[in-house]
Order: structure tokens, then C-alpha cells, then sequence
């Protein structure tokens, strides 16, 4: 009986395609299964780059695209127009990688056309450093070669991103990005493959499930099929894939890697992977992140990605807060979190009533409110300090300025009314609940048989903390994807200090799959170029991160003022809907909640929906760039971009009462600016009035 595999980039275009065409393509499968392929015309093509590509039948209109595979086997590639299918097929040939036994595809046409009007290079060569024994190495195919020695920009190089094989392209684009044959190398060692047969198609595809999907019948493609585009999203790319299904981590693994990198379908992988091998539901993976919204999303990614109800039962997945709240909620009844806008009066209380300082300029302050909140929670709360004196010796690494006894002695006092206060008022805030949520966890049986953690650089120590007392320590305990380039709130971490070592278990994600190189590059430029430092207490720079995928450029827009400013977005939002973009692939961000609030006002008075999770409508999504974090858009509006506004002063220490703490707190602004932009796939329009801010690099 013959059966059909699905290509994963048919998915996206099958869910594009006219109910009537999707139903004949079900009844084409439903055919293959009956094994009845007279009656879809299974077609060899005359002038076709590849003797195993066919073509079906699937109405008078349509055809499909399919490649045997082999031993009755073949692979739905796509549906199109008759003439489309056609042309689709003939110049297409399909190769088994000699290095990583997967199956490669290639527009062997394009890169003939390539390959006729490209001059050998008169200047020095984009790869000119790289041998050919080293491009074998890599898996770039000997006959690609001699095309290779002629490309001299990364423009050009970009022209083959459409043609090449996709694993050969990612090569190619980390090498021109700056990383070394050996760090390349590194990144692929774990999926080489020995002794790889280039006949043998069948093996190459059941090796690369990141494109081809193997279904086990009927109701599994069912299923693909209901739902075709959010299945799409959560297909792992090779990479990613090695990091999610590797058996054994033989303690705490972090996977780092910056926006688009696929960090958080990867852990939803993994969670998916230890729970099936857990033995019963008594054992339970947990699941969680630093927000309650983050969570919820995660909560309906894994719906998708997994519909076994026994498998679901063993994830529990709950944002670090809740669950905070949760292990202290057995011990006392009564727990009252303190809201910002209870806590921040508090602050400015006690900033205005502790004692004036003076600072290395010889200048008279008043220390800040925000000063104080993140001494208590950055050094107090994150190293558990109880008394003066322990705050008196201590390092406060990373915190500014140093300060002498005496000041530190003003601080405690200030920082400890407010403590005082929020006690007479029997509140805490969720920091206080996860310090006491881990003492409690720490004397109890630990819960979890696994922990995977989403967006780790935004957990504070003391969350770290309450994580590590829910897990025993051992094989696959903890699963942690972080990327300090996104850090949006104070965390400082040392994995290491808190009792998470992952030293020799990091791994660096790369290649951005969501964003277009155009997006990627102004999104990049918006970072401080100096790298930071991980949770493995190591450097973590961005060098090799790249897109592969190609679109606009950004457009800004200048204004005179908010109101001219608003009424384009107006314009902008309702032309992307005119163009058949749902309005909850819209995306729009702002740096406050002010603004935030005139936009819903401005686009619902424009009789454009907007969403409201309250309500349960959806709609276009806008939100602060702080609620940006987790999301993406087909098409994102970042406006507001005034000099004003980004940097927001509230959160931006004075340069001259304390130079690093200015820098820190400047980088933090460029990382929620970053987060903000990279939450655009396909197109990103900004604006201003006014001045704009200088954080936004020049659009060339």
C-alpha cells in the first residue's frame, strides 16, 4: 500500500487554499491509501531536474507535487495551478546531505540562472578563508564550490537563499557572519551521520522530520490538516530538534539563544519528550515562566503541539508566581500580593525622606526610588541579607557606584520602613512570596521529576531558588532557555551560585526562523555591540545569529504631533486588513500604558477591532512593549518612538550619580526596544513625533 508524508511547507499553503481544492486534496490522499494511482495520475515530468518528482491529479484545475521516496513511499510537496505545478516540479532536485544524511532540496534552475550571470569576483572573496576540504566538511556540495569562490558580499549571498538547500544555506550564512569553520562545526556535530548512502531518499526523509512529516494514518493527518498552520509553527528545525530529543542531560542544560531562535517551540518539545517517558501521571513535568500571560500561551502552544490526554496530565504548566503563591497558600491562608501601585508611593516615600548623599562629582542627591527597590531586590532580597550588617560587608556586583558604611547604614534604614510597612499592611510582593515559597519547598519532598523554564533571564534568585528546591538533582532535571540580549527587568543571575550548574550542558540556538533579515538587522543594531554576560556567568555575544528568510525593509514614520501620528496608524492598520491580514496578526506596541490606551481608543473609534483578552474578543493586539514579550505578528506597528518617551526617564538612573548604573539601565531600555521589534515576521512600520529617539539606529 502506497503512503503519503506530508512536506512541512505545504502546510502554510494547503491552509491558504479554497475549501472546495483542500477537500480534493483529501480525497487524492484518500486515494494513495486505496493505492488507486491510475485514478490520480501519477505523473513523470519531460525536462524535470529530478527523475523521482511526480505529479497527481487533484482536480481539473489543480495538481500536486509529490517526490517517491521510495518502497511505495512518497512526499506531498505542494498544491498549485496546473502550469504552477509544473514549473514547481521541473526545477526542483532533491540530494541526501553527504555529512548529515538528511534530505536537501534545491531550485537546481535558479541556481543554473545564478550560476550563468554571476562574474568571477575581481575583489576578495566572501569566502576566501574557507578551503574546499573544509566546505566538504561542512556539507556543501563539491559542484557548489566554484559558484561559492565568486561570491564577494553578503548581498549576493543573499541571492542564493531562496535556491540552496536550507541546511547548506545556514552554513553558508554563519560563516559569512563571522563564526569560524570550528564553531560551525560545533553546531552541527551532534547530527553527523556515518557511512550516509546518497540513493537513499526514504532514510534522508525519516531523518529530517523538520520537513518531512511521517504520518501513522488517517486520524493523525486528520488532525495535521484541521489545522494546518499552527501544526507548522511548532515543527522543529534540525537544530532545535537535537537540543529538545537529546536523552539525557546528565544535569541542568541551558539553550541560550536570541529572538526568532525557536527557544520556546523547543521547550515545549522537551516537555513533551520527558513526559511520555515518565512511568505514570504521578510523575509531572513542570512547565512555567515568569508571567501568568506567558504561561497561558505556553498552556495552548502544548495543546497544540500534543493532544494525548496522558501526556497532558503529567505537564503542569503554571507561571513561577502562581505557583509561588500556590506552595505558600498551604501553609497560611491569607496571602495579599502588593501591586506596583501600592508598593511604588512606598519607594518615593522613603527616597524623599532618606539622607542627601554625594556622589563622586561632589554633587548633593537624594537616592532614587527605583535606586531602592532594586538595592532590596537585586542585593538584599537576591543574596537573603537579614540584617545591617550582613548588607554592610556584602558585594553588590553589577549595582553602580560603590557605597561607603555609612550610606549603606541610610539605605538599610530607608529600605526597611518600607519593608516594615508592607509587613503592618500583611502584604508582600511576588519577590517575598517566591523567597518564602522556596524556604518552604526546600524541607518538603520535591514535587517535579522535571523543570523546563521559558524566558529564564527575567527570573530573579529567588525564583531560581524555588525552582531548584521543586526538582532532585540528576539526569534531566532542568531544561532552561534564556536569553540575556532580551533581559527586560533588573535579574542579575549566577546559575552556578544557586545551585543550577550548567557548565558543559549550553547550548547557543542561531538562526532566527520568524524575523526577515531586513527586520533582524535594525532590531540588531539596537543593542549595545558589547557582550553581555549569560547565566552561565560566560560572555554571550551575538555573533552567527542571522535570518534566513528575506522581506521589506522597516519604514518610519515622522509626524508632527501624536494626533497626526495616530491617525496614519489609522491608515497603516486598516490597509494591512484590506490586504487579508487578520486583525490578530496585528500587532501594535507602545513604551507606556498611556499611550497604549489612546491607541485602543484611536483604532476602535476607526471601527478596527481590537483585542481584549477581559472580553474575550479578539482583534488587532495592542499592548506595551513590556507585553510584547512571548508574541508575534505578521505585521507590527512600534509607535511612540519619541526622544521623550524611549528612553523613559522613571527608569533611567542619572549619568552623573552613577555612570554604570546609567549604562545598565540604558542597555535594559535597547533590550525591551529589541524585544519590541522582534516580534515582527514580515513587515515592522515605527514611528514618531517630533524628535525621535536615539535608540532607533538610522534606516538606510
Amino acid at each position: 500500500m502506497a503512503e503519503l508524508a506530508i512536506d512541512r511547507g505545504f502546510l502554510p499553503a494547503y491552509a491558504k487554499l479554497q475549501r472546495p481544492v483542500q477537500h480534493a486534496v483529501l480525497t487524492a490522499i484518500d486515494k494513495f491509501s486505496a493505492h488507486t494511482h491510475a485514478g490520480i495520475h501519477l505523473e513523470k515530468l519531460s525536462g524535470a531536474r529530478d527523475p523521482h518528482v511526480r505529479t497527481i491529479r487533484i482536480d481539473q484545475f489543480y495538481r500536486g507535487v509529490v517526490l517517491a521516496l521510495g518502497a511505495e513511499r512518497y512526499a506531498l510537496l505542494n498544491v498549485l495551478p496546473h502550469d504552477d505545478a509544473n514549473t514547481f516540479a521541473t526545477r526542483r532536485r532533491f540530494t541526501v546531505n553527504q555529512v548529515l544524511g538528511v534530505l536537501e532540496v534545491r531550485d537546481q534552475a535558479g541556481l543554473d540562472e545564478f550560476t550563468a550571470s554571476t562574474e568571477p569576483s575581481p575583489t576578495t572573496g566572501l569566502f576566501d578563508d574557507v578551503s574546499a576540504a573544509n566546505f566538504e566538511r561542512l556539507g556543501i556540495d563539491k559542484e557548489l564550490v566554484p559558484l561559492l569562490r565568486r561570491i564577494s558580499t553578503d548581498k549576493e549571498l543573499e541571492g542564493l537563499s531562496t535556491l540552496l538547500p536550507q541546511v547548506q544555506y545556514d552554513v553558508l550564512t554563519g560563516l559569512a557572519s563571522g563564526m569560524s569553520v570550528p564553531e560551525v562545526w560545533e553546531e552541527m556535530a551532534e547530527r553527523i551521520v556515518d557511512d550516509v548512502n546518497p540513493d537513499d531518499l526514504l532514510t534522508a526523509a525519516q531523518r529530517t522530520p523538520d520537513r518531512i512529516a511521517f504520518v501513522s494514518g488517517p486520524v493523525e493527518l486528520a488532525a495535521i490538516l484541521a489545522h494546518p498552520f499552527d501544526v507548522w509553527r511548532t515543527f522543529l528545525h534540525s537544530a532545535q530538534r537535537d537540543v529538545a530529543y537529546r536523552v539525557t542531560y546528565t544535569g541542568p542544560a541551558l539553550i541560550t539563544g536570541s529572538a526568532g531562535t525557536g527557544k520556546t517551540v523547543t521547550g515545549l518539545h522537551r516537555a513533551v519528550f520527558l513526559a511520555r517517558r515518565l512511568p505514570d501521571d504521578e510523575s509531572k513535568v513542570l512547565l512555567t515562566t515568569y508571567t501568568r500571560s506567558l504561561a497561558d500561551a505556553l498552556g495552548k502552544q502544548l495543546r497544540l503541539l500534543s493532544s494525548d490526554p496522558a501526556v497532558l496530565r503529567r505537564i503542569e504548566v503554571v507561571g513561577v508566581d502562581k505557583l509561588a503563591h500556590q506552595i505558600v497558600a498551604q501553609r497560611r491562608k491569607r496571602i495579599t500580593v502588593a501591586t506596583d501601585s501600592i508598593v511604588e508611593p512606598l519607594w518615593e516615600e522613603a527616597a524623599r525622606t532618606a539622607p542627601s548623599q554625594v556622589n563622586r562629582a561632589g554633587v548633593v542627591s537624594r537616592v532614587s526610588p527605583a535606586f531602592l527597590k532594586r538595592e532590596w531586590e537585586q542585593v538584599i532580597l537576591a543574596q537573603q541579607l537579614t540584617t545591617a550588617e550582613a548588607y554592610r560587608d556584602t558585594p553588590r556586583k553589577g549595582r553602580g557606584a560603590g557605597l561607603r558604611a555609612a550610606q549603606r547604614d541610610q539605605v538599610w534604614a530607608a529600605i526597611s520602613g518600607v519593608v516594615d510597612k508592607l509587613a503592618s499592611m500583611r502584604m508582600q510582593t511576588h519577590t517575598q512570596l517566591a523567597d518564602e515559597a522556596a524556604a518552604l519547598a526546600a524541607g518538603a519532598p520535591a514535587p517535579y521529576r522535571h523543570i523546563v523554564v521559558d524566558e529564564g533571564q527575567d527570573l530573579h534568585p529567588a525564583q531560581w531558588r524555588l525552582l531548584r528546591a521543586l526538582v532532585p538533582a540528576g539526569n534531566n532535571d532542568m531544561f532552561l532557555l534564556a536569553d540575556p540580549h532580551q533581559r527586560i527587568y533588573d535579574s542579575q543571575v549566577s546559575l552556578a551560585r544557586l545551585g543550577i550548574p550548567v557548565r558543559g550542558r549550553t547550548r547557543r540556538l542561531t538562526v532566527n526562523y520568524r524575523t526577515t533579515h531586513e527586520i533582524l538587522d535594525l532590531s540588531v543594531k539596537v543593542l549595545d555591540p558589547h557582550a553581555v554576560v549569560g547565566l552561565d556567568d560566560a560572555p554571550d555575544s551575538l555573533t552567527g545569529y542571522r535570518s534566513i528568510t528575506r522581506g521589506s525593509r522597516p519604514e518610519l514614520s515622522t509626524h508632527r504631533d501624536q494626533n497626526d501620528e495616530l491617525e496614519s496608524l489609522i491608515e497603516r492598520v486598516g490597509t494591512w486588513l484590506d490586504q487579508g491580514v487578520e486583525p490578530h496578526a496585528i500587532g501594535v506596541a507602545a513604551r507606556t500604558g498611556k499611550l497604549v490606551k489612546a491607541i485602543r481608543t484611536t483604532l476602535a473609534g476607526a471601527y478596527i477591532p481590537v483585542a481584549d483578552d477581559n472580553q474575550g474578543t479578539d482583534g488587532v493586539r495592542v499592548t506595551t512593549m513590556h507585553g510584547m514579550k512571548g508574541l508575534e505578528f505578521r505585521c507590527l506597528a512600534v509607535v511612540g518612538l519619541d526622544a521623550g518617551a524611549l528612553p523613559a526617564a522613571n527608569a533611567v538612573t542619572s549619568a552623573a550619580d552613577d555612570p554604570l548604573a546609567y549604562r545598565q539601565d540604558l542597555q535594559r531600555e535597547r533590550c525591551l526596544l529589541f524585544v519590541a521589534l522582534t516580534r515582527a515576521r514580515d513587515v515592522l512600520y515605527l514611528s514618531h513625533s517630533g524628535k525621535p529617539t536615539n535608540l532607533l539606529p538610522a534606516l538606510t
